[in-house]
């Protein structure tokens, strides 16, 4: 009997022990990952919001953004009002409780894009504080699923530019395109090196004074030259500037731009008198009777080329028949032959006989 005693006493102190051992490493484990310190009040305090955003239980809550407390529930409210379809009750600790004005604004946010989401509070100007059980005015936000679709779209955007930036550095690499022949093949480095090397030497002879550019810039003479042409130049911009010679006077001398100003006002008054219908040329621009009298006679000349084209009358005849040109011709040689005898014999012709019964 004693032995069995003494074997059930061990086996009670075991388990005792053990115990005792789990409700340490339980508080442990709790106090190492648990957001809740032990042996804390905590008091609810409630807040309405349109859309809970996938909000969750146990969620932070964040007070300017340090933690005093927890989300303790997400539910519906069951209330048609607006912005007031879900309740989130909150848990804070007394003290954390205290610091909270009433005019305070309570959000859903996230710790970045792609984050956990939590409420945040933003601080009031109040001086009275909420009371246990009290309700904090929300912020009608965007839903967080838009901005998280906003975000997946800007990431896909950006995977497939950083996609064709690496196909161009592939292509570079291979030695494809103007970059990557610069970059890879030899001859196009040669080329350009080539290149180089006649410009090194174009500018050695420039500097050394070889050429025409070269001599541009070593010849002192030509040089001097330039300098005398533009000395040459501004002596006769001085020249103008006084009024000397033709330039000169046309920009200095008052009469001639006295004259000048007649001149445009006598051809404005011209301009004046045409556009009035004054004289012959304004009644030409003008005077509808005198434009409907000269195209009258211009399709009279008209219609008389026209009968002269198609043979009509003496003169049309003369145009398009060759016979009567043929016998204009043969009278012409003969009015001229006689003309000829007159000359060479004018007795034969001027000779009178008179006769009497």
């Amino acid at each position: 009997m004693p032995a069995a005693r003494r074997v059930s006493w061990a086996q009670l102190r075991v388990g005792v022990m053990a115990m005792a051992a789990m409700v340490i490493l339980a508080v442990l484990i709790f106090m190492m990952t648990g957001r809740k310190a032990l042996f804390v009040r905590e008091l609810v305090i409630y807040t309405y919001m349109d859309d809970s955003a996938a909000l969750s239980r146990g969620a932070p809550v964040r007070l300017n953004g340090i933690l005093v407390g927890s989300v303790a529930n997400v539910e519906l409210s069951g209330s048609a009002a607006p912005n007031r379809a879900v309740r989130i009750r909150m848990a804070v600790p007394r003290e954390d409780l205290a610091k909270i004005p009433i005019d305070s604004v309570a959000a859903i946010s996230a710790e970045n894009i792609l984050g956990t989401k939590y409420i945040n509070i933003r601080m009031g100007q109040s001086a009275t504080k909420i009371q246990p059980g009290g309700e904090l005015r929300s912020l009608d936000v965007r839903e967080f699923e838009q901005v998280v679709q906003a975000s997946y779209n800007v990431i896909a955007a950006l995977q497939g530019i950083l996609k064709r930036v690496d196909n161009i550095i592939s292509e570079v690499e291979a030695g494809k395109g103007t970059i990557g022949k610069l970059l890879v093949e030899d001859d196009f480095y040669r080329r350009l090196s080539a290149v180089v090397d006649d410009i090194h030497k174009v500018t050695a002879a420039i500097n050394s004074g070889t050429g025409t550019v070269g001599r541009l810039f070593q010849d002192e003479g030509l040089y001097n030259d330039l300098r005398a042409a533009i000395g040459r130049l501004d002596s006769i911009m001085q020249e103008v500037q006084q009024g000397q010679g033709t330039a000169g006077k046309f920009l200095r001398d008052p009469a001639l731009y006295d004259e000048a100003r007649a001149a445009v006002a006598g051809l404005r008054r011209t301009v004046d008198d045409l556009n009035a219908g004054k004289g012959t040329a304004g009644k030409f621009l003008k005077d509808d009777a005198l434009y409907k009298r000269v195209d009258s006679l211009l399709a009279k000349v008209e219609e008389t080329v026209q009968r002269v084209n198609s043979g009509q009358g003496t003169l049309g005849q003369l145009m398009v028949n060759p016979q009567l040109y043929d016998s204009l011709n043969g009278m012409t040689r003969e009015i001229q032959a006689l003309v000829k005898d007159v000359r060479a014999e004018p007795k034969k012709f001027l000779r009178i006989k008179l006769a009497l019964f």
